[in-house]
């Protein structure tokens, strides 16, 4: 009798089965993970603007003067470094009585210092003259790309003239506003940020403006030698619409803001003048100007202040000892009947 075959039933099987993540799950875990970064990368940034809106002094403690309503003066300077290491609002006030404060900012051109005045006009009151200083390359316009030292502006984006007059010179400055952390990201290469994270901890940079004025105690350089030897045919500065346009519109403003408005050509250095092939040109449209929209024109071209190397630390900009000279010679000026009284 043959043995019984007996069937054993199957055991189940002790290898786990893996399971896939159904794609709507996934999809649900990525789009949280994207948000908690975006929502950390504008935390940053917010945290980034409101440290460096803190700052109490040098550059960004005079901007967020400005920017705070904060100033509220009678004479205003606008322009660029030049305005910035020219006038002293001191000796203004000294001899006029009244107010005064500088908004001259480096590396700007017409088109940036126009929405600076904007938003100085904005947000601060009383202003009853504006003095526009006028550089060579006052009819150059900026390119997009070429706004100087981009983080200055980061904090105040939320301005509409400021916002509006930058991002129609460079649309990239939408960026700068809308997407979280692209400014001190792209932009910042100077690590300006760690400045305003610095004044959550009370420090603050050294103070070396005052009243907005930036006065610089430097001497003569060699640099003024060596790019005059460097230009075989002269320098010729561009005459752009746009940016003779942005200066029209400066004493328009200022204007209708209830400003007198001088256009005043500072000082610089003699010898730097025959450089510039297109110079009488380029006055010619200054001059133009100051008639069609009836503002005086002061050029101190013929300076004697000019002829005195000592007087300034390259070729376009005159030194603490020069610009104490020109602000006492321009504020006597503000002072006669007609101008400021």
């Amino acid at each position: 009798m043959s043995a019984a075959v007996y069937a054993h039933p199957a055991r189940p099987s002790t290898t786990a089965v893996a399971v896939r993540p159904q794609p709507r799950a996934a999809v649900t875990r990525l789009a949280a993970f994207a948000g908690l970064m975006f929502a950390l990368a504008l935390g940053l940034d917010a945290l980034a603007d409101a440290g460096l809106r803190r700052i109490t002094t040098s550059k960004f403690g005079s901007l967020n003067r400005v920017m705070s309503g904060a100033v509220n003066a009678a004479v205003v300077v606008n322009g660029s470094s030049r305005a910035l290491v020219h006038y002293d609002p001191r000796v203004i006030t000294r001899a006029t009585g009244l107010s005064a404060y500088n908004l001259g900012m480096n590396g700007v051109l017409t088109d940036v210092q126009l929405p600076m005045l904007q938003a100085y006009l904005r947000h601060n009151t009383g202003t009853k003259l504006v003095i526009q200083n006028l550089d060579a390359f006052s009819l150059k316009a900026t390119k997009p790309g070429e706004i100087y030292d981009p983080p200055l502006y980061m904090p105040y984006l939320d301005d509409p003239d400021l916002y509006h007059g930058l991002s129609a010179i460079d649309p990239a400055v939408w960026k700068w506003r809308h997407i979280p952390l692209y400014g001190y990201t792209v932009e910042d290469t100077r690590f300006t940020w760690a400045r305003g994270l610095l004044a959550f901890a009370g420090v603050q940079p050294p103070e070396d403006y005052v009243d907005g004025f930036n006065p610089r105690r430097l001497s003569w350089t060699g640099d003024f030698e060596a790019f005059r030897a460097s230009l075989s045919t002269g320098l010729s500065y561009p005459t752009d619409a746009k940016a003779m346009a942005a200066l029209e519109q400066i004493v328009d403003v200022s204007q209708a803001a209830g400003a007198k408005v001088v256009l005043v050509y500072s000082p610089e250095y003699a010898e730097a003048q025959s450089l510039v092939v297109n110079r009488r040109e380029i006055f010619a449209a200054f001059e133009a100007l100051a008639r069609r929209r009836g503002v005086e024109l002061w050029d101190y071209s013929d300076s004697p202040l000019g002829m005195q190397r000592n007087l300034f630390y390259n070729s376009q900009h005159l030194n603490a000892d020069g610009a104490a000279l020109f602000s006492e010679q321009l504020a006597q000026r503000l002072a006669l009947p007609g101008i400021t009284r």
